[in-house]
């Protein structure tokens, strides 16, 4: 453990102190891959101690959301994932309250419980995510969690904090979960994992044009490839080498960087006690989170076959939504304004992920990509771009809290990755405050 990492342990094991005069603690979390991993590690620590707990997952944290948590009734509160942007307002509670994030903010806290990895100088948008904090504060708590460390990976791979190596809080967490076996690595490759037809149609990691959730589009390819086998697990090397070639020529043809294609190829990561890597598992958690379903993720992550047969079908579903969505968005194209690319998404729940696709796989890579999604009480937006626009000054977290402000809501989140929230009928106001506050960074940055 280095100094750093060790220095923020030291931390936690005050916080976990904070747990033990209370029968009952009350969860919340972020609704994604990485704050149910969290609430998974949070729920089984509070198992293990004998303590009652209940579980409540937020789709963001705002001055709407805060409310529930102001007024659950526990006076003992775990907050991971979330909770940096609001340490003032809940100091002021009359609860012990544990926050585990790590989206930067501004204040420290007065007498509540918080930690965040920005706090310790690692940088919570690679170096440590709320499933990473939250699992420290597990091994805080008791030494003998950490066959946790596994369900900490999927939040860790969800938040995609895996693709340019690990470091910080996850660099520890590699090599002592690997060390203790719980954790194992598995060469990367091209080609889904999974029944081949059914995985090569829902891909959206990489998503492949023309085969992508084209029926047509995947026999073509298995047939040019020869693949007679009908899993990835059994393909022969003949066959995954034609298989991994055509997809890689594909990828290509659609202007796919080199560090995409790179990333792409990074190991997998396999969990002893659990029949799927840690891709799988986020996928699974994922899903049901943005589909309304947190309490099947959160049982599947406590062991319960029914929930993990309810997950699947709900992964199953969602992953067709997402592939048709970005099928539709693909020939219809999205906007192209000065400085970012933008859409509207239909369905909430999942505009985030579809930042994320089109940012990688389609257009030129050299703008961040919006979507945005219109209910009737608010519109919500979701930011991507990639380390290459990062380096040319692009600060998304800024650049969508403060065109969320001008249009009369707020926002926040990483640099390479955030979210907004406005009234609707402000779209266009949010879109031309944020082209230009995007144009303002590439400026600043190539004077």
């Amino acid at each position: 453990m280095d100094d750093l990492v060790l220095k923020l342990f030291s931390h936690l094991s005050y916080s976990a102190d904070a747990i033990v005069p209370h029968d009952h603690v009350h969860i919340f979390s972020h609704h994604d891959a990485d704050g149910i991993s969290a609430a998974i590690i949070l729920a089984k620590t509070m198992m293990r101690c004998g303590k009652s707990f209940t579980v409540s997952l937020l789709s963001t944290l705002n001055d709407e959301t805060i409310k529930e948590i102001e007024t659950c009734g526990s006076k003992c509160i775990i907050i991971a994932d979330m909770g940096a942007s609001y340490i003032g307002r809940l100091d002021r509670m009359n609860a012990d309250i544990i926050v585990l994030d790590h989206h930067k903010g501004s204040e420290e806290p007065k007498r509540i419980h918080y930690t965040n990895p920005h706090s310790f100088g690692i940088d919570g948008q690679d170096g440590g995510c709320g499933a990473s904090v939250s699992f420290l504060f597990a091994i805080a708590v008791n030494e003998r969690n950490w066959d946790l460390v596994q369900v900490a990976f999927a939040g860790i791979v969800g938040d995609k904090q895996h693709l340019k190596g690990f470091t910080g809080i996850n660099e520890y967490l590699f090599a002592e979960g690997r060390r203790k076996g719980f954790i194992a690595t598995k060469e990367g490759s091209l080609i889904p994992e999974g029944e081949l037809v059914s995985s090569l149609y829902r891909s959206t990691e990489p998503y492949i044009r023309g085969v992508s959730g084209n029926a047509e589009g995947v026999a073509a390819l298995l047939r040019d490839a020869s693949v007679a086998s009908t899993r990835s697990a059994d393909l022969n090397d003949a066959e995954r080498r034609k298989l991994s070639s055509l997809i890689a020529a594909k990828l290509l043809k659609q202007n796919v960087s080199k560090d995409v294609m790179e990333e792409l190829c990074i190991p997998s990561y396999a969990l002893k006690d659990w029949e799927m890597d840690a891709a799988s598992f986020a996928s699974l958690l994922n899903s049901c989170g943005k589909s309304g379903a947190g309490g099947v993720a959160v049982g599947l992550g406590l062991g319960d076959k029914k929930c993990l047969s309810d997950a699947i079908v709900k992964d199953n579903e969602m992953r067709n939504m997402i592939v048709n969505a970005l099928t539709e968005m693909d020939k219809r194209g999205i906007e192209e304004r000065t400085n970012i690319r933008c859409f509207e998404n239909a369905s909430s729940g999942f505009t985030g992920t579809l930042c994320e696709i089109l940012m990688r796989f389609t257009g030129d890579g050299r703008r961040p990509t919006v979507g945005y999604s219109v209910s009737d009480n608010i519109t919500k937006a979701s930011a991507r771009c990639t380390h290459a626009i990062l380096n040319k000054g692009v600060d998304l977290s800024f650049a969508m809290r403060k065109a969320g402000e001008l249009a009369g809501g707020g926002g926040g989140g990483h640099k390479i990755a955030s979210g907004a929230w406005f009234p609707p009928g402000n779209e266009k106001l949010f879109l031309e405050a944020l082209d230009r506050i995007i144009g303002e960074q590439f400026s600043a940055t190539s004077r």
